[in-house]
């Protein structure tokens, strides 16, 4: 019974472990998107006399404003199907760790009442 205690107590740290891993990641993903929503704001401003640049290694290289906007609205698209895809993992990952959690509280309450009928001499 300890044995499978000590079981149930690691696979349940480990999903907390890749809940958080996956919380940091919809963080980032989310941080990832509003910077692309405002260049894209910033875009929507533009004439067609502005000239856009794209960093290429260390240098500024003159970009097609059209080429511009499609990559960045490209991004987009990217990121937010990628915040849904964590965001179900993460949905997935929390039932499992519920179920878990339930299992650990069902294995501690059979172990506690086990010591009371056979306490140790």
């Amino acid at each position: 019974m300890e044995s499978t205690l000590q079981e149930i107590s690691a696979e349940y740290q480990k999903l907390q472990t890749d809940l958080t891993i996956l919380v940091d990641k919809r963080t980032r993903l989310e941080a990832q998107l509003s910077e692309n929503e405002m260049v894209k704001k910033e875009f929507a401003n533009l004439t067609a006399n502005n000239t856009i640049y794209k960093f290429i290694g260390p240098v500024l290289v003159p970009q097609d404003q059209a080429e511009a906007k499609s990559n960045v609205e490209t991004r987009l698209e990217f990121i937010r199907g990628e915040i849904k895809r964590v965001e179900s993992q993460i949905k997935e990952t929390e039932q499992q760790t519920e179920k878990k959690r339930a299992e650990l509280v069902v294995t501690q309450t059979n172990i506690r009442q086990s010591q009371l009928k056979n306490p140790p001499a």
